[in-house]
Formats: C-alpha cells, structure tokens, sequence
C-alpha cells in the first residue's frame, strides 16, 4: 500500500474506518466510482508515511499523484471538480455558495455536538439533548425535498449522512415523529453508493 502511495500512480485515502469525516469523503468517493486505494490509520498511532504528508498528522489525508490533502470538506470539494460527473455541487455561484454553507452549518452546529459526545466527556449529555432536539426542529426541512434542500444528491447529504448513521451509537434517539428525517435518512442508507462507503466496522455500527 505504501509503495502504491509513494508512487503517486494510484490515488490513497489514509482513512480511519470509523471516523464520519472519513466517512463522508469515502462516500464522494462511491458515488464519483473513483478507483483508489484506501489505507486504515489507527488515530491514535499515525505512522511518519502520513506525518510527511500531512504536517498536522490528521485523518483524512488524500494523495492524489503530487498533490497531498487534507481536511474532510476541502477533500470533498477537490474530488467534486477534478471528477465532475456526476456533480456533486450546482453550477451557478449563488447555489454553490448556499452548499458550501450548509456544509459549515452541519459542521458547525451538529458535528461539532457529535465530537463531544464522542469525546466522552462530562458535556457529552448536554451535546446529545442539543444534538437530539436540532435534529428534530430541522425534520421538516429534510421532508420538503428528496435530499437537503435539494431535487439532487449533493455534497450537502455526503457531509450529513456518517452523522446520521452514527446516531444509536451516539446514544441519540428519534422519536417516530420526526418521519422527515426517518425517511431521508433511509434514501440515503439505500443509496448504493452509501453501501459501497461503509468500512466493515461502520457496518458493524447497525449491527
């Protein structure tokens, strides 16, 4: 795999197979069918191969011939235009702007909560009911369209998508009533390319 990756002739993903922001830029990946290589890193022991490429030693790092990337939305957005089919953003300026919004507010105002939970500190419980209530406040929004508020699958759903999946292991529940979000979150489990995203332990998340 190293040899692969140092010879630049084969894009790498160094991916942490549990991690949803590794998670997102692999399902970019499915749904492009991009051929790769992905390499699974231990967070917690980051080999020197991944340090030389990424002076912050984070996951995910892409190696896609000279160039070496990280950070999960400017990974997405790069496989987005150096593939452009299908596309995964609008066209016009004014919608691509609105997406790369809607991206920062998911990071902002639900990762941000998922990585307190998941950090298992003692605001964890407060994280969870914020995360819980946020989610259920949004779900008419995820019914008025097939996916966020777009006719088309976009970026915006590859960057929400790991998050929902995690949520029974996040220990956040969602009542029934919020159907809009129940039904959103099942067109895009069902998507093949979602499938084809998940690393064995991100299966094991649901059993």
């Amino acid at each position: 795999m190293a040899a692969v990756a140092n010879k630049r002739s084969v894009m790498t993903l160094y991916s942490d197979p549990t991690d949803p922001y590794c998670h997102r830029v692999r399902l970019v990946l499915a749904e492009k069918n991009i051929t790769y290589e992905v390499s699974d890193i231990d967070p917690l022991n980051v080999p020197e191969e991944v340090m030389e490429l990424n002076p912050y030693g984070t996951l995910p790092t892409l190696v896609d011939r000279d160039l070496k990337l990280y950070e999960s939305r400017i990974i997405m957005e790069y496989l987005d235009e150096r593939f452009p089919h299908p596309p995964l953003l609008p066209v016009d300026p004014v919608s691509r702007s609105t997406s790369r919004l809607l991206m920062y507010r998911v990071d902002n105002d639900w990762y941000s909560l998922m990585d307190v939970i998941m950090s298992g500190k003692k605001e964890a419980t407060k994280a969870r009911k914020e995360l819980r209530e946020s989610l259920i406040s949004t779900s008419p929004v995820f019914n008025a369209k097939p996916f966020f508020m777009s006719e088309e699958f976009t970026l915006v759903d590859c960057a929400i998508a790991p998050l929902l999946w995690r949520l029974p292991e996040l220990g956040v529940e969602i009542p029934p009533s919020a159907d809009g979000l129940h039904e959103y979150a099942k067109r895009l489990f069902e998507k093949e390319s979602f499938i084809k995203s998940l690393s064995e332990a991100e299966q094991e998340m649901r059993g």
